[in-house]
């Protein structure tokens, strides 16, 4: 049982180690979770999911985050076209070392902020989905509505309704987005 915990874990290391000459600028590290800091060119990994699957799935697609320079995004949409990307791109990454990731995985990930989106972009009056209008407010094209929202994706997608230039929090239906 050691010998195979240990090969996994050369394997792991043979992976970074690989993935780290792809693009000798960034850096990796351990962390609670897997991450890409543009500002730091570095990319955080959870060691203890490393050996699973969808650990090294995390990890190419992160990579290629990196690889392909995301450093930030100025819509909601943005967002979700920069994931949609990065998991092309770690495809073709998962490729070159001969691992396939599943698209039921890649699907499910992007599903989280399919789902994200659609709750902050749905009109808190009318329940119409509609465009942003800056970083953090929409605007109903239906009912004239306009709501802020938070400026994080890691928070539940709160709505704060603005009614005469204040903004006025609204009793959420949504989910905590994960």
């Amino acid at each position: 049982m050691a010998v195979i915990a240990l090969e996994k874990q050369t394997m792991t290391i043979n992976l970074i180690e690989e993935l780290s000459s792809l693009i000798p600028e960034i850096k990796f590290e351990t962390g609670d979770s897997f991450y890409w800091s543009p500002e730091k060119l570095l990319i955080t990994y959870n060691k203890n999911l490393i050996n699973d699957k969808s650990g090294q799935w995390a990890l190419f697609h992160e990579v290629a985050h990196a690889k392909l320079r995301h450093v930030n995004y100025s819509s909601d949409l943005g967002l979700l076209k920069l994931e949609v990307a990065a998991w092309d791109e770690a495809k073709v990454l998962a490729n070159l070392f001969q691992i396939s990731i599943d698209e039921d995985h890649i699907q499910d990930c992007l599903d989280t902020y399919r789902d994200w989106l659609y709750r902050r972009s749905s009109c808190p009056t009318c329940d119409i989905v509609c465009l942003q209008s800056s970083p953090t407010t929409y605007r109903c094209h239906n009912c004239n509505t306009t709501w802020s929202v938070s400026a994080s994706r890691f928070c539940r997608p709160y709505r704060l309704k603005v009614v005469d230039g204040k903004e006025k929090r609204l009793q959420s239906k949504t989910a905590t987005f994960s």
